[in-house]
C-alpha cells in the first residue's frame, strides 16, 4: 500500500503465487495451497478447516481450484480492507501500531483480552522485534483473514483467526468449542487420541479415511491398548499440575506452625471437664479453682500448659502437625482443583472458573474428605500425645512412640480412626463452606476490580491483605458452623488419656455425656482460641497458597 509502487505490488503477488503454484500448473488446489504455506511457515499451514474456507472464498468460479486472476483479486481486496483496518487501529497515524493502540482497538470492539494473550499476539506479529507493528507485518500475518464488513467486527475476526492458528496441535487438528468467548479466554482442543479412539457399540474403532469416515473394528489387543491410552489421557486431563500440591503443602506448613500454641490451647480446653456448678465445687473443695476457670479459662489454661513444660509444652505435637499438614493441605487443595476440573467437564464447559455453586460446594467437600481420610491417624496421634503431655512426663519422640504403642496395644488400627465418621461429616461442610465462600468472594472482588480498571480479570489480582481478609472470614464462618462436631470428634480421639480420662462407646455416647455434664456450652468449649487460630491460620494459608500458585505459574 503506502510506499509501494504498482509494479512492486504486482511482483510481490506474483512471487507469492509462485510459492503456492510450485508445480507451475496455473492453478492451486487445497494440497498445493497447504504445501505452499508450509514453505512460508505460515500460521495457517496446518489449519485444514480454515484453508477450505479460504479456498471457497477465493474460488469465485466454483471449480474447487484457484486460478491466478482469482488469487490476485482476493489479495488486492484483502489488502485494501486490511489497510483500512490498520488505519483505524493506528490512532496517531504514524504508520505503526503499538501495543496500547492494539489493546484500545480490541476494547472498542467490546473485547477484553488478557495481557498475556495480547503480549503473545503482538510478539508473533512483530517479526522484526522493534516494538511496533508495521503495515507490512500486519498484512503478511492477516492476509488470509476472512473479509468482514465492519472494522470493529474485524477485530473480533482477527482474535478468532489468531486463536485458531495459534492453537494447532502437532497433528494439525484444531477444535474450537466456543465461537468468541472461548477464544478470548480459552481455546478447547480435542487431542489426537480423541480423534483416533471413539466409543462404538461393537467396541473401539478407528477411522479409515480423511474425507469420509468409515469405522472399522480392530483386534482385541489393539482395542485394549487404545482403551488404556484413553484412560491415561482422561486421568492426565483431570489431574492438576503437581504445583497445586506443592502450593497447598507450603501453605499448610507455614500457617499451622505459626498458630501451633493456639491449637494446643484449643485441644487442652476441649479435653477439660471441670465441675460446672458451685455446688459441685464445694463438695470437691475446689471453689477457688473452679471460680477462676469460669472467669478466666484461657488464662488458667495457659498457666497449666506452661507448668507442664514451658514453651515446649505450647508447641507439643507441632512436629506431627507439620508432618500431618503437609500432605493434608497438599491433598486438600490438589483434590479440590481436580474436583473442580472434573465437575467442569461434567457441566460441559471445561472451565473451572465457571462452575455452578453446587459443583463448587461438592468440589470443596470432596477435597476436605479425601485429605481427612489420608491423615486421620496422624491427627489422632497428635491429639492423644498433646493430652499425655504433663509435668514431669515424657517429651518429644519418646512420648510419640509411647503413645502410638499404647494405642496399638489397646485397639489396634481402629484406635487411630476413632471418630472418623464425625471427622468426615464435619470436614465436608467445613471445607465446602470455606473454599466456596473464599472462591465466591475472590471472584466477585476481582470482577469488580477489573470492571473499575477496565481490564481483564487476570490483570486485576487482589492484594495480599484482601486475600487474607477473605480467607479469614471464610475460615471463621465455616469453623464456627461445624465446631460442635469437632469437639465430639476430638473427645473420641483423646478418650482415656491423662487429661481426658472419660471413655465413650461411640458418637451417641460422647454427645449424650457432653450435653448432660456441660450443656450446650460444652459443645463450644475451646471455640475462642479456635477462632483466634483460624483467622491468622487461614489468612496465612491462602496468602501463601495464592502466591505459591502465582510463583509456580498456575492459574
Amino acid at each position: 500500500m503506502r510506499g509501494e509502487s504498482e509494479h512492486e505490488r504486482e511482483q510481490r503477488i506474483n512471487d507469492l503465487w509462485e510459492i503456492l503454484d510450485d508445480r507451475r500448473r496455473g492453478q492451486v488446489d487445497l494440497k498445493d495451497f497447504k504445501r505452499g504455506l508450509k514453505k512460508m511457515d505460515h500460521p495457517l499451514k496446518n489449519a485444514d478447516s480454515l484453508l477450505k474456507d479460504i479456498i471457497e472464498a477465493v474460488d469465485t468460479s466454483g471449480d474447487g481450484r484457484i486460478q491466478f486472476n482469482e488469487f490476485r483479486d482476493f489479495v488486492e481486496r484483502a489488502e485494501r480492507e486490511l489497510w483500512q483496518l490498520f488505519e483505524t487501529v493506528d490512532r496517531d497515524h504514524d504508520g505503526h501500531v503499538d501495543k496500547e493502540e492494539l489493546q484500545s482497538a480490541f476494547a472498542r470492539a467490546g473485547l477484553t483480552v488478557r495481557k498475556s494473550k495480547l503480549d503473545q499476539f503482538f510478539s508473533e506479529m512483530d517479526t522484526n522485534n522493534d516494538g511496533v507493528i508495521s503495515f507490512e507485518e500486519w498484512r503478511d500475518f492477516l492476509l488470509f483473514l476472512p473479509a468482514n464488513p465492519t472494522h470493529l467486527s474485524n477485530m473480533r475476526a482477527i482474535l478468532s483467526y489468531y486463536s485458531a492458528t495459534g492453537n494447532l496441535n502437532p497433528e494439525g487438528d484444531v477444535h474450537i468449542n466456543e465461537p468468541l468467548q472461548g477464544l478470548v479466554t480459552k481455546v478447547g482442543r480435542e487431542s489426537h487420541i480423541d480423534n483416533v479412539f471413539r466409543c462404538h457399540p461393537d467396541g473401539p474403532v478407528v477411522p479409515s479415511g480423511d474425507a469420509e469416515l468409515e469405522w472399522l473394528p480392530v483386534p482385541w489387543n489393539v482395542s485394549l491398548w487404545l482403551y488404556f491410552r484413553y484412560l491415561e489421557h482422561v486421568l492426565t486431563e483431570s489431574t492438576p499440575h503437581l504445583g497445586y500440591f506443592l502450593a497447598g503443602g507450603m501453605a499448610g506448613v507455614v500457617s499451622r506452625t505459626s498458630t501451633a500454641p493456639l491449637d494446643r490451647l484449643r485441644v487442652y480446653l476441649i479435653a477439660q471437664t471441670k465441675p460446672q456448678s458451685v455446688a459441685a465445687s464445694v463438695k470437691s473443695g475446689a471453689v477457688v479453682e473452679v471460680a477462676g476457670w469460669r472467669a478466666w479459662p484461657l488464662v488458667h489454661a495457659l498457666k497449666d500448659l506452661w507448668r507442664a513444660g514451658g514453651i515446649r509444652s505450647l508447641f507439643a505435637g507441632n512436629g506431627l502437625n507439620v508432618a500431618k499438614v503437609m500432605p493434608e493441605s497438599a491433598i486438600k487443595f490438589g483434590a479440590y482443583e481436580a474436583s473442580r476440573r472434573m465437575f467442569a467437564g461434567l457441566e460441559g464447559h471445561h472451565d473451572p472458573k465457571q462452575l455452578l455453586p453446587v459443583s463448587q460446594f461438592l468440589a470443596g467437600g470432596i477435597g476436605g474428605m479425601v485429605s481427612q481420610c489420608f491423615v486421620y491417624p496422624l491427627d489422632t496421634l497428635k491429639f492423644r500425645m498433646q493430652c499425655e503431655t504433663v509435668e514431669g512426663g515424657l517429651r518429644g519422640n519418646r512420648l510419640i512412640i509411647a503413645t502410638a504403642r499404647k494405642m496399638w496395644s489397646t485397639h489396634g488400627v481402629f484406635a487411630y480412626y476413632r471418630g472418623l465418621q464425625l471427622g468426615l461429616i464435619g470436614m465436608f461442610p467445613y471445607a465446602a463452606i470455606d473454599l466456596m465462600t473464599f472462591e465466591y468472594l475472590k471472584s466477585t472482588l476481582i470482577s469488580r476490580k477489573a470492571h473499575l480498571l477496565r481490564c481483564h480479570e487476570e490483570d486485576a489480582p487482589l492484594s495480599n491483605f484482601t486475600t487474607g481478609a477473605i480467607g479469614a472470614f471464610s475460615g471463621a464462618l465455616s469453623a464456627s458452623m461445624v465446631y460442635p462436631l469437632n469437639v465430639l470428634r476430638t473427645r473420641l480421639q483423646a478418650q482415656g488419656t491423662t487429661q481426658h480420662k472419660a471413655t465413650y462407646t461411640g458418637v451417641v455416647d460422647v454427645a449424650r455425656k457432653t450435653f448432660e455434664s456441660e450443656g450446650v456450652r460444652g459443645l463450644y468449649r475451646g471455640l475462642t482460641p479456635n477462632l483466634l487460630k483460624v483467622v491468622p491460620s487461614v489468612s496465612i494459608s491462602y496468602i501463601v497458597y495464592e502466591n505459591s500458585k502465582r510463583l509456580l505459574g498456575l492459574s
